[in-house]
């Protein structure tokens, strides 16, 4: 009976010795899992590459043990700090943790030119940067000089294996119409040819209509800078009557039309000179004179009415020929490109002369307006003087006196020809 209540006794102790052994070896365990850093600290890294003097080094200052630890490391992928945090704030946190602390942000060195790419940057990934969508004003919608009529902006291009001119109407603005509203209308000439032209469509009551139309004219590379754009400006009124607001002509010999090149351009507006043509025809040009350079500057614009010889050894070719005259003396003359076809020519072709302002009492301007004949000869179709009270009277000395009176500026006037011979 003794024996059988001793080995029961040793059973039991036993069994609590064995319940103790399995506590201590699950606290033991639980303890490593709950209290292990979340993560690793590196120490001592300035570079995200490991090179073998780092490691000696570490070999000869740190203990065996930390030398196995760190080789034991080297064996996962280490957590590093990339090149462009560097020179930050951080803030330790517990558990081994770090946070960048609240300072001026990181900019990265430029290398490329900034763009509107560069730009967004400086945005949080999601976010919109309105100064991309940023619509520039056009500065010449509101810059009108006294007087003006009108502003008009276009578009052309030039298909050279369709051989087709390509012209866009943009928009127009500052209109004057003759009444309180204004419903504009335009038509599109390609001149010489003044009986065919391509319409737009009525804007109404609006003095700065928007158009946004494409035209389209035929013509062949060898005659295009011959030709000159005209755009004609219209009142519709209710009864369907066209009352003109002004036109803007643009001669296509000075524009490199040949390629992909598309040219937005603008104009300013022209009234039409509704007095009707004088007996031999009108031109008009401008007078310019520049006292501290001495130069005299005539832009030939263009002509009109002009009586062309039908005879068949004449060609309907007209070119102006402009002469400088000191004391009836022959000092230098110039000349215009021809146009062909059309009584109505349009130059747009500048010419300077140099001048002494001590001259200006004694010299002249003449233009005289030719028709090319058979041979070297020349038709004169008119011809007009402009100078200073020894030579002229009338419109063309006030065009001279407005010229001297108004330093470097262009002053405009139409003149009426004569059929002096030079």
């Amino acid at each position: 009976m003794a024996e059988q209540m001793v080995a029961v006794a040793g059973g039991v102790i036993g069994g609590v010795l064995l319940l103790v052994l399995v506590g201590v070896a699950a606290y033991i365990i639980w303890k490593r899992v709950c209290t292990s850093p979340a993560y690793e600290e590196l120490f001592n890294v300035v570079s995200p590459a490991y090179s073998e003097t780092s490691i000696i080094d570490q070999t000869v200052t740190q203990p065996s043990s930390a030398v196995q630890q760190q080789q034991s490391r080297n064996k996962s992928v280490p957590f590093i700090v990339p090149p462009k945090f560097h020179g930050r704030d951080w803030v330790d946190l517990k558990n081994g943790e770090r946070i960048q602390d609240d300072c001026e942000p990181y900019v990265a060195p430029e290398i490329m030119p900034r763009s509107s790419f560069h730009a967004l940057g400086s945005f949080v990934l999601g976010a919109v940067n309105p100064d991309l969508y940023k619509f520039t004003e056009d500065s010449n919608e509101g810059d009108f000089p006294e007087g003006n009529v009108g502003r008009l902006w276009f578009a052309m291009e030039y298909e050279q294996e369709a051989e087709r001119l390509l012209v866009s109407l943009i928009k127009a603005r500052n209109l004057h119409p003759p009444s309180d509203t204004c419903s504009p209308l335009v038509k599109l000439y390609l001149l010489p040819d003044e009986r065919r032209y391509l319409q737009s469509k009525v804007r109404r009551k609006t003095l700065n209509p928007q158009f946004d139309e494409n035209f389209v004219f035929q013509v062949s590379s060898k005659t295009l800078h011959q030709r000159t754009l005209k755009f004609s400006f219209f009142h519709v009124d209710k009864m369907k009557k066209h009352h003109p607001l002004g036109h803007v002509i643009f001669p296509l010999k000075n524009e490199t039309l040949i390629g992909d090149s598309r040219l937005v351009l603008w104009r300013d507006l022209e009234t039409e000179n509704l007095e009707p043509p004088s007996e031999f025809g009108d031109v008009q040009f401008s007078l310019s004179y520049n006292d501290y350079l001495g130069r005299l500057t005539v832009v030939v614009l263009r002509a009109k009415g002009l009586q062309l010889q039908e005879e068949r050894n004449a060609v309907s070719a007209v070119y102006v020929k402009a002469s400088l005259m000191n004391h009836n003396k022959f000092i230098k003359c110039k000349r215009t490109t021809e146009v062909l076809g059309t009584p109505n020519p349009v130059y747009n072709e500048t010419f300077s002369f140099k001048v002494d302002p001590v001259e200006l009492d004694t010299a002249s301007l003449s233009l005289s307006l030719l028709q090319n004949t058979e041979g070297d000869k020349s038709h004169l179709l008119g011809r007009v003087v402009v100078g200073p009270f020894m030579y002229t009277r009338g419109k063309e000395l006030e065009h001279w006196n407005e010229m001297l009176n108004k330093p470097k500026e262009m002053v405009k006037r139409w003149h009426a020809l004569s059929r002096i011979n030079t």
